[in-house]
C-alpha cells in the first residue's frame, strides 16, 4: 500500500518521492504484467514502459481512483497492447503462484492441481479472461476496482470471470486427462 503524501510529494515534484514510489511499486507491476503475459523478458520489457509511463504522466493521476488502480490500469494496458501485438507463448518454467481460491469448491479442484498447470491453464485463456483472472486471484482486486481499472462496466467483469472460471475448469480437467490442450 503505497502513503498518499508520498504520491501527493511526488506529483508536487519531488524526484526523491518519485523514485521511491517508483521502488515501492515495481515489483506489483512486474507480478502483474508476468502473470498477464507468461514470459520474463517481455514482463521486464512491460514493466519498464509501465514505470515510465508513471514517472512521465504522475501529474496527471487524479484522486478519484485508488493509486494502485491507476497503476494497475497502465500495465493492464501495456500488456493488452502487447497481446495485440503478438500472442504471447505459455510459459512452462516454474515460478511462484499465488493463487488464492475464493470458495471451497476452488479450493478443493485447486489443491489437486500444481501450480504449473495452473499457470498454463491460464495462459490458454482469450486475453480479457485471463486479465480479469491475474486481477482478481493474483492482484486481489475487488470486482468494482476491475471494472475501473479495465474501463468496464462491472457485469461484463463479473461474466468474464464467470466464463474463466468455466474455461479453467475444462483445461485443468484435460491436463489430468492428459496436457493441457491449445
Amino acid at each position: 500500500m503505497v502513503e498518499p503524501d508520498l504520491v501527493k510529494a511526488a506529483q508536487s515534484g519531488d524526484r526523491e518521492a518519485l523514485v521511491r514510489l517508483l521502488r515501492e511499486i515495481e515489483h506489483q507491476v512486474y507480478r502483474t504484467a508476468y502473470y498477464l503475459l507468461n514470459d520474463e523478458q517481455d514482463a521486464l520489457d512491460a514493466s519498464q514502459e509501465a514505470l515510465i509511463r508513471i514517472y512521465t504522466n504522475i501529474g496527471s493521476y487524479e484522486e478519484k481512483a485508488k493509486f494502485g488502480t491507476w497503476v494497475q490500469r497502465i500495465v493492464t494496458n501495456i500488456c493488452i497492447d502487447r497481446f495485440r501485438r503478438r500472442r504471447p507463448s505459455v510459459s512452462i518454467e516454474e515460478h511462484e503462484l499465488v493463487f488464492r481460491a475464493r470458495d471451497d469448491v476452488e479450493s478443493e479442484v485447486m489443491g489437486s492441481f500444481t501450480m504449473r498447470e495452473i499457470r498454463e491453464a491460464i495462459g490458454k485463456l482469450p486475453d480479457h479472461h485471463r486479465t480479469v483472472v491475474v486481477l482478481r486471484y493474483l492482484q486481489d482486486f475487488s470486482y468494482g476496482e476491475i471494472a475501473e481499472s479495465l474501463n468496464l462496466p462491472l457485469n461484463t467483469v463479473k461474466s468474464y470471470l464467470f466464463r474463466a472460471r468455466q474455461q479453467l475448469q475444462v483445461l485443468l480437467q484435460d491436463c489430468q486427462k492428459g496436457g493441457v490442450r491449445g
